[in-house]
């Protein structure tokens, strides 16, 4: 309760300084009115779904907009705090001024009146966000991309020169609500004909259960040399209340099964050799090995225990700080990397070859896209699905196409 209230406290000193720029702009009664009930509305629809959360249940539909709906208010207000307290950072020395200069003798109050083309200011950059999250929830989160890179190898096996892959990750099925956009995504993935498809983690948030009501869609998946997954941090069950041990190792089990009957080769900490022409290319696949109190299930000795040195090898790993911090320092040279769990933060911008930027960089070094460190790269794919917040504003749920080449490596 004491936290509760705490945050009530702090939403209010934030509601009532952005409310001033409300003020200042209009003296319309109904318009405050209609501030006020959607404050009281959204925060209260966020209270109900989060005070006393039941963590046997999961993370809702429910909860979901709840924080979304909360982003959404809280987000705009910020703006218009930090455009009030900018205009004070002039209007309070201005006010110190006049009252040790003029004093009693001051004609008005000391501290000037806001003023309105500020406020207006304030107000017209605080809708940007708050158009940018209305259309992330509306739109973004299944706002599907496309993403194609082509990467060189001077020792690739000539067989799988023009060799296609398709990478999709974070599907956390229990997330979605709309089927036909789902179906949409899984199309678009066939279309790309690529020869393989690996998903790197994360099929549900907690649940196998979460998976049901897309089996169906994700059975129609097709690749001509087949599917293989990985199991994600979300995929182990590790951030809800079970009854007991056993229910929570026989939801894993019935994952497991689930994306077995999806067609899906699930590699824990094991390998495979996919071969062509009398040539082949290895593929690993860890369990999950994360830093900052995520699972570290993974063994990539025990993964690449049956490939030689000097494979040509493509390495499943769900969390990037895996890379980072273990595989780049193996005494085997990975080529490729294919990572995910970051979802680049479901927020940020990007335009290509000019900005790419989201908050999630101060907490991932290699958080989105192609990277290449001592000719071995990695693949961050930003999630085919979303998480909490329902929605994404300016990085979208990606499907990643990359095509290996024979040939020397650009950097």
């Amino acid at each position: 309760m004491l936290r509760w209230i705490v945050f009530l406290f702090i939403f209010a000193i934030i509601d009532i300084y952005a409310f001033q720029a409300f003020k200042t702009v209009t003296k319309n009664n109904w318009l405050f009115l209609v501030y006020w009930l959607i404050t009281v509305l959204v925060i209260g629809n966020f209270i109900n779904n989060y005070y006393g959360f039941d963590r046997s249940k999961g993370f809702t539909h429910a909860n979901a907009y709840a924080a979304g709906f909360f982003i959404a208010l809280l987000v705009p207000k910020l703006v218009l705090v930090v455009g009030m307290l900018a205009e004070d950072v002039f209007r309070l020395p201005l006010a110190l001024y006049r009252y040790i200069t003029e004093g009693s003798a001051a004609k008005g109050p000391y501290l000037p009146s806001r003023r309105q083309f500020i406020s207006q200011i304030a107000l017209g950059i605080a809708a940007i966000p708050l158009a940018s999250v209305i259309y992330g929830i509306y739109k973004g989160r299944y706002n599907f991309k496309v993403l194609n890179y082509t990467l060189h190898f001077e020792d690739l096996p000539a067989a799988f020169d023009g060799y296609r892959i398709t990478q999709i990750s974070d599907i956390h099925s229990g997330s979605f609500d709309d089927v036909e956009k789902v179906s949409y995504a899984i199309n678009l993935i066939n279309e790309q004909q690529s020869d393989v498809i690996l998903f790197t983690g994360d099929m549900v948030n907690n649940k196998a259960e979460e998976l049901l009501p897309y089996m169906h869609i994700f059975d129609k998946l097709k690749a001509k040399d087949g599917k293989f997954s990985i199991l994600g941090n979300h995929d182990y069950g590790d951030y809800v209340t079970w009854e007991s041990e056993e229910a929570k190792h026989q939801n894993l089990e019935s994952l497991k099964a689930l994306e077995k009957k999806l067609g899906f080769d699930l590699l824990l900490n094991e390998s495979r050799f996919i071969e062509k022409n009398g040539e082949r290319i290895a593929l690993i696949g860890v369990e999950n090995w994360g830093i900052g109190g995520f699972k570290q299930a993974g063994d990539l000795k025990l993964a690449a225990s049956k490939i030689e040195k000097n494979d040509f090898k493509i390495l499943m790993s769900h969390d990037p700080t895996h890379w980072e911090k273990q595989v780049l320092k193996d005494d085997y040279h990975y080529h490729l990397t294919l990572s995910g769990h970051t979802h680049g933060m479901q927020f940020g911008i990007e335009i290509p070859g000019w900005i790419k930027w989201s908050p999630i960089k101060w907490r991932y070094r290699y958080w989105a896209g192609i990277y290449n460190v001592m000719g071995e790269y990695i693949n961050v794919n930003r999630g085919f699905g979303y998480l909490a917040f329902p929605g994404r504003v300016g990085i979208w749920p990606e499907i990643t196409v990359i095509e290996l080449k024979k040939g020397k490596a650009t950097v």
